[in-house]
């Protein structure tokens, strides 16, 4: 993915896209010229470093009613959003999450820096008391919003993206904002703005992100394969190609030394495929999840042992098909929920949202790097089992919106759903300074059949995501503990280094 973030595009699009897509709206009047002309000189002066003295601005007009009083939820919000709109893989939507939350963290730092005199705890990467700033109307709301949708525009808006260009969302999600266009100016592009999108964006550049290869398999027993079978055709997948972000555990981490940091040890112990599928432990394995995970009973598996609210918890965590927030956004609400319910204020809510956006995003890195850069690559349950020669009707639990029964494309070990869960129960927990605080979730899964559900911890909000993919019949008991354990870890390493307390 290659993010073009013109620095930011919310004050350049004044000059570049007022000569493309929005060329009919060009003002004609010598005023309007002048005031496009200081705005491109600011921004070469900001890039510099050269101290910039604001010019008296026409007042702006108040903000309209918002529904979502916190600017950090909102830009959140619209993040889900847009993960629902353009679908695709878990790990480079935790990627996008770090890159968005830890910039609005960033620049709200900056904003408490200027106007609050201090800072509680550490930038991600730089906050300054930016010269510049022309204290006014909503200016933490602006400085935080126009970041956001700035970080957004260059990972979604641009053509060049490998996703449906989602300028227009964007551009419609920031006007129900700011009743303004996006191309209105703002000195705060400038003083702060700017500075926050460039050195975000300057610190992923190359980061691995965009690596093309394709995945090849080992093509043996117990290695991973495409999950695609007459009876549950999936065309996405379908071939070794079709594996989703297989080298992801490559990429430069957020706050970990490499993805391979706490790579888990469970399977490379066996040494090889043979000694794995031979193993005792591998059998107990598999048959847990036969009887757990199955859709419907067959002859060979006439019994399910899941309960009713197993079944409930299963669809609860599910987020697999697109069309939903997908795991990271569904941890992102849960921390919304979490920070609503216990009154955060913005600055402490711009903490918490970048300490798990930045825990997802590395904890991504090391599920990817278990996944597709050891010695095994493990495959499904439903090709252990129906290749393994246990039961060749045995389907998972878990469907497409068209009713058809899929794995999701990927090796199972580890589990992403448990390591995103134990990296966001383990964040929660040292931020909050307890376990033992009880709080509701809700789900945005369509085939959930209950929308709410209540824990009295994080760490039993955690498990019970790990679990419910040994209940949906996509993974093994132990691809959920050594992801609870794995996620744990990287919550650990981001909460000791990253965004600390002063």
């Amino acid at each position: 993915m290659h993010e073009h973030v013109r620095t930011p595009r919310s004050t350049v699009r004044n000059t570049i896209r007022s000569s493309t897509r929005r060329s009919t709206r060009r003002s004609s009047s010598r005023r309007s010229t002048l005031w496009h002309r200081a705005l491109a000189s600011a921004v070469v002066l900001a890039a510099t470093g050269t101290v910039l003295v604001a010019s008296p601005q026409p007042a702006r007009a108040a903000l309209p009613a918002q529904s979502i009083a916190d600017p950090v939820h909102y830009w959140n919000d619209v993040l889900q959003n847009v993960f629902r709109r353009v679908g695709g893989g878990p790990v480079p939507m935790a990627r996008s999450a770090a890159m968005m939350n830890a910039a609005i963290y960033d620049a709200e730092s900056s904003y408490q820096l200027k106007w609050k005199g201090k800072i509680t705890s550490e930038p991600y990467i730089k906050a300054e008391n930016y010269a510049g700033w022309a204290e006014g109307p909503d200016e933490e709301e602006r400085v935080i919003g126009r970041t956001a949708y700035n970080i957004l525009l260059g990972l979604y808006g641009n053509k060049q993206s490998r996703y449906a260009d989602q300028t227009q969302y964007l551009d419609a999600r920031f006007r129900e904002r700011f009743g303004t266009e996006p191309t209105s100016g703002d000195f705060l592009d400038l003083s702060v703005v700017g500075p926050m999108v460039k050195q975000m964006t300057d610190a992923r550049t190359g980061d691995g992100s965009d690596n093309p290869q394709v995945y090849v398999g080992d093509n043996k027993p117990g290695a991973w394969r495409p999950t695609s079978y007459p009876d549950m055709p999936d065309a996405s997948c379908d071939e070794d190609s079709d594996a989703v972000s297989p080298f992801y555990g490559q990429v430069k981490p957020f706050s970990l030394t490499s993805g391979s940091q706490f790579r888990p040890t469970t399977l490379t112990q066996y040494g090889s495929y043979e000694a794995l599928v031979a193993s005792d432990e591998y059998k107990r394995q598999v048959q847990a999840v036969r009887t757990a995970g199955a859709d419907k009973p067959t002859a060979a598996t006439p019994v399910i042992n899941r309960t009713p609210d197993q079944l409930a918890a299963a669809w609860f965590w599910a987020n697999d098909n697109n069309g939903t927030y997908k795991p990271p956004g569904h941890m992102l609400q849960a921390t919304r929920e979490v920070a609503k319910a216990r009154g955060l204020g913005v600055y402490a809510n711009a903490r918490l949202f970048a300490l798990v956006s930045l825990a997802m995003a590395d904890t991504g890195i090391a599920v990817r790097d278990a996944k597709f850069a050891t010695p095994v690559d493990l495959w499904r349950p439903v090709s252990a089992i129906r290749e393994g020669g246990l039961d060749p009707q045995w389907k998972p639990l878990l469907k497409s919106p068209a009713g058809v029964n899929v794995s999701p494309c990927f090796p199972a070990y580890v589990s992403g759903h448990a390591s995103f869960g134990g990296a966001w129960a383990g964040v929660m927990k040292r931020y909050f300074g307890s376990d033992n605080i009880s709080f509701d979730l809700t789900t945005d899964e369509p085939q959930a059949p209950v929308k709410t559900r209540h824990f009295t911890s994080f760490s039993a909000a955690g498990k019970e995501d790990a679990d419910s993919r040994i209940w949906l019949g996509v993974h093994y008991p132990w691809d959920a503990t050594d992801g609870l354990v794995l996620g744990d870890k990287v919550a650990n390493q981001v909460f000791t280094t990253k965004l600390r307390t002063l």
